[in-house]
């Protein structure tokens, strides 16, 4: 199964995936930051783009599924920032944005069906796209959640040293400002007190 059937029939199955609001390690991280242009990959139905539109962000917001930018089209036009976001299908492996970004983000980009050193070979693009002075942010899980006792297959959740390691980074042209591991309360689907732990890595160009 290729991404984009797959992505497609992930959300051809329900109306709405995601809760709609914004990453919180994204609020964290990116809410002290003067508004600029901004890069979001695996957008999804809009949550993350939409935030950063309200916030005097331009957005170029990114997905496989042509299914999850319409939904967040639609959620654009409701809040009010259409005008502040473009949407562009692109599957990452084969395609990647024109441009150059203040911010790039990377919010849990991971994917069931991709080919192994995909994920790595899209940050290297996703940090060739950050503009001098701008942040690449990634966030990716560091494990399943504690209330999935058998993962439902098998996956390598890469360290924020490994990820740091794969963007393959010139030294003296970036600067590592975050690499940190957070663990959150979360609910499991059934509403019981659970937790996740992330990765979260931001890195700055210098030039």
């Amino acid at each position: 199964m290729s991404a984009e059937e797959f992505w497609e029939e992930r959300y051809g199955d329900e109306e709405r995936v995601w809760s709609g609001r914004p990453n919180p390690l994204l609020v964290r991280e990116v809410a002290p930051l003067s508004p600029g242009s901004a890069l979001d990959l695996g957008c999804g139905e809009g949550g993350d783009a939409i935030w950063l539109a309200a916030r005097g962000w331009r957005v170029t917001a990114v997905d496989v599924s042509a299914t999850a930018l319409r939904r967040g089209a639609d959620h654009a036009r409701e809040a009010g920032v259409a005008e502040a976001i473009r949407w562009e299908r692109h599957d990452l492996s084969r395609s990647f944005p024109e441009g150059a970004f203040d911010l790039v983000s990377a919010q849990f980009l991971h994917s069931p069906v991709a080919a192994e050193g995909e994920r790595e070979a899209i940050l290297r693009r996703a940090a060739a796209a950050v503009a001098p002075g701008g942040v690449l942010l990634v966030a990716g899980h560091a494990g399943w959640p504690s209330w999935q006792e058998v993962p439902p297959f098998e996956h390598h959740f890469p360290t924020t040293g490994e990820v740091l390691g794969a963007l393959e980074l010139e030294p003296r042209r970036w600067v590592v400002e975050l690499e940190e591991v957070v663990e959150r309360e979360l609910p499991d689907p059934d509403g019981r007190p659970g937790h996740r732990t992330d990765n979260v890595l931001r890195v700055r160009r210098l030039a």
